[in-house]
This record gives C-alpha cells, structure tokens and sequence, in this order.
C-alpha cells in the first residue's frame, strides 16, 4: 500500500487494519463461533506487542493497554464486535469477499473490530503520552443468543470502566459522516414465544372442538393495540409474530399454534410493561374463545441510552476533526444492539459513521451490504481522538 499521512495511526497499523477487515471478510464467521477471528486478533496484539489479552465468552478478546504518563487514571471502553450473518454474499465486485458459502459479514462487523483493533494498537504506541488505560473489546455474538454484550455485564468487566464507546456503519449515511444522540439510541429486544392450545375436531363440525388458529388470527389483531392505544408514540413499541405453526390437515379443527416474535420499547421503564401486556392479552383472548395460552419472554438486550455529556463532546470532536457539517442529527431506531448491555453499566455513547456511496447504497443485513475501506482510517482516528478527550476530562 503507498504512504499514508495521519495524525495517530502509523502506515504499518493501518496495513493492520485493514489486513484484518479483508480476512474476516472472506472468512466470517457466526456468532459463538468466532474461533478463528479469535486466533487472528490475538495474532495480531501479539505481533505488535500487546501482551495480556484476555478471553471472555469463549470466543471474544479483551486487552487493557494502560498509559504511563502522569495524570488523572480514567478509563475508556471501546467495542468492537466480530461474528457475521447467515447470508450469502452476492458481491463479485469484492476482491475479498466471502468465502465461506451462507455467511458473510453483511453487518459490518469486520469494520468495526478492525476499528477497534487500530484504536488498540494506536494506543499501545503512545502509552507515553496519555494517563489512564483504554480497555478494548473484541466482541463474539451480537446477532445471536448467547449474546456477548450480556456475558460483559454477567462477567463485570466494566468494573472499573468510566465509560464506553460502540460504534456502528450505516450506509443510509453519506460516507464521512457521524451521527449520535443522546438518550435512547435503539430499542430492547425481548422474545415470546406463544403456545395456544384449543381441541381437535372435524373440520365439518368446528362447534365440537376449540380452534387454535382463530385464536391465534384474533391474538395478531389484538395485541398491536398494545402499542396503538396503550404506549405513547415516542416510545418507539413494536410487537412482531415473526412465526406461526399450526394445522396439520385442510380438514381438521387445529388443536395447537406456536408462535413466536419480538417485543422493543426504547422505554426501559416499559420494558417490563410491554411484554406484561403481551401476555396478558394473549391469555385473555385464549380464554375468551375457550382455548389456552402459555406465554413464555425471553428477556434479550435493553436499550442503548446515550449519555449527554458524552454526545456532546463527541459532536464537538467530530467538528474538530471534520468539520461542522460531517456531523448530522438523525432519529432514534428500532433496531438492537447488546452494547445495551454496556450503557446499562457505564455512561456510554453509540454513535454510527455513515457509509453511503456510488456502490455501497445497500443496507445491513442484505446479501450486497458493502462499505469502503477508506472509512477505516478517518473512523480509527476519530475514535482515537475521542478517547483521548474522555481520558483528559
């Protein structure tokens, strides 16, 4: 590669960088399954000479790099998380695209530990020059349970922590721009699963058993009232069947449905509430049509709230480091990330880095997501700089 001029990442850094984005790329990897990215970080720390990484959640990677200059020990986390999707990439235009059939890093994940890797190996460079210590998170499992930002919490490893930065692309951004906001940055991600049991019977004669599916049909219609008239409209509630089985014959009175879904709220005060609810009405219609229901939530990541300050500050390091118009207001999502699990813990910020170019237009999760490599380093480096600003402050 030819020289690169910057302010915090040497050329032989950012060769690493982006060395790793193009070989997790073409070998991604699945949640829980992050072996081999795994090896490949550790590899790296190691042949720069970070030593001390440390493993969490089987498959993640964590390492401490503590400045040695004088002054006040505060202490940052940045996440970066590593496992891809179940998607088969259809980019030809990729010289490393996915080699491994079904999967594909179409969240960007490859990105952001890249990112986290600079951020690393930049600091380990110039542990001189600043006081305190930056943790760094190579994180598995984000997509899929068991997550990795919930072994963070069950693990305390923010203990200690003063505060925390994850990051993430998004390609209906223009590239080189950032966002963030404060308060809720994403919604929680809870998920029912819902048993609805009625009687079995002719499909001649439905008046001698009890059907399933129409309580199954009157509970989808029900249960969206929850959000339309039982939560307020900021409060970004959405309940989702994702999947329903039942009936085995045209001609038979279905005496079972299962169905399945997800609950968000970017309340963490309704949280509880919600799914509460959910429930609540699902016994209720069952019972109304002479039926059953057993109603079981599996609690998943809460919401990501940022910290004020914090965005703040970051507004003013983007305008710094990019000027006033690289910075944009966006809305809250719907979408969840378990770095929820981070700003449960610490003060934290979330804040996105756009994408958006000729070529790059898809969005995450789709089989021709791209993003450019030239977002690595400026994305590294302001990142770097924003540490460097929670550190002296």
């Amino acid at each position: 590669m030819s020289a690169r001029s910057n302010s915090f990442l040497s050329n032989e850094e950012q060769d690493a960088i982006i060395g790793l984005r193009h070989a997790m790329h073409q070998e991604p990897e699945l949640s829980n399954h992050e072996w081999k990215t795994q090896e490949r970080i550790l590899a790296t720390l190691d042949r720069f000479g970070l030593s001390g990484a440390k493993t969490f959640h089987r498959t993640g990677v964590y390492i401490d790099i503590k400045g040695k200059a004088s002054g006040p020990q505060r202490s940052v986390a940045v996440r970066g998380d590593i496992d891809a999707l179940p998607i088969n990439e259809a980019r030809e235009d990729l010289s490393y695209r996915s080699q491994v059939p079904g999967v594909m890093h179409s969240c960007g994940h490859d990105l952001h530990a890249s990112i986290a890797l600079g951020t690393a190996l930049a600091f380990h460079r110039m542990r001189d020059n600043f006081a305190g210590t930056v943790r760094v998170f190579f994180q598995p499992a984000e997509e899929a349970e068991p997550l990795g930002g919930r072994t963070v919490e069950q693990e305390k490893l923010l203990t200690g922590i003063d505060r925390a930065i994850g990051l993430h692309v998004d390609p209906s951004m223009p590239a080189g721009t950032f966002s963030a906001r404060e308060g809720p940055m994403s919604a929680s991600a809870d998920q029912f699963k819902l048993t609805i049991s009625g009687i079995m019977a002719h499909g001649a004669s439905p008046h001698r058993g009890v059907d399933a599916i129409a309580i199954a049909a009157a509970f989808i219609n029900e249960v969206q009232k929850v959000v339309s008239r039982e939560m307020p409209s900021d409060d970004g509630a959405v309940v989702t069947v994702g999947t329903i089985h039942g009936g085995e014959a045209t001609n038979i009175i279905c005496p079972q449905v299962v169905m399945e879904g997800t609950i968000r709220t970017r309340s963490p005060e309704r949280r509880d509430l919600l799914s509460q609810r959910v429930c609540e009405i699902a016994e209720g219609i069952a019972a109304t049509h002479r039926g059953q229901a057993e109603c079981v939530v599996s609690t998943g990541e809460p919401p990501i709230i940022n910290d004020a300050e914090m965005v703040r500050r970051f507004r003013q390091v983007v305008a710094e480091a990019a000027g006033r118009d690289a910075f944009l207001d966006r809305t809250q999502g719907a979408g969840s990330d378990d770095f929820g699990f981070y700003s449960a813990a610490v003060p934290s910020i979330y804040f996105c880095f756009g994408s958006g170019e000729p070529g790059n237009e898809s969005y995450v999760h789709t089989p021709t997501f791209g993003a450019s490599d030239s977002l690595l380093v400026p994305t590294t480096e302001l990142t770097i700089r924003y540490c460097l600003e929670l550190l002296k402050s």
